[in-house]
């Protein structure tokens, strides 16, 4: 199968402010789009709030599903949030 061809594989990933604060997005290039962040380039809700951290990110698949998945984690609280990573990253915390 030709790779050009190929749908994108999407990602979420979440991004941990010098504030404590978590950003959730998905993409098709993490280290991409963390320099576009860390340069001021990406979501306004992060520009002056560095360091940014990469905290999680996954492989997820469509688009549409990376955007199902991203909605539900932005419904969270903050302790859900964390809860959340937590789950994922195989029951770690984030250094608090």
């Amino acid at each position: 199968m030709n790779d050009a061809a190929s749908p994108p594989l999407w990602h979420l990933y979440l991004i941990e402010t010098a504030g404590g604060a978590l950003y959730t997005g998905i993409t098709t290039d993490v280290a991409r789009r963390l320099a576009q962040h860390r340069d001021g380039r990406g979501a306004k809700a992060l520009r002056g709030k560095g360091p940014l951290v990469l905290v999680y990110h996954e492989a997820v698949g469509s688009r549409g599903e990376a955007l199902r998945l991203e909605a539900e984690i932005k419904r969270l609280s903050a302790a859900d949030k964390r809860r959340w990573l937590a789950r994922r990253r195989g029951g770690g915390t984030l250094g608090r």
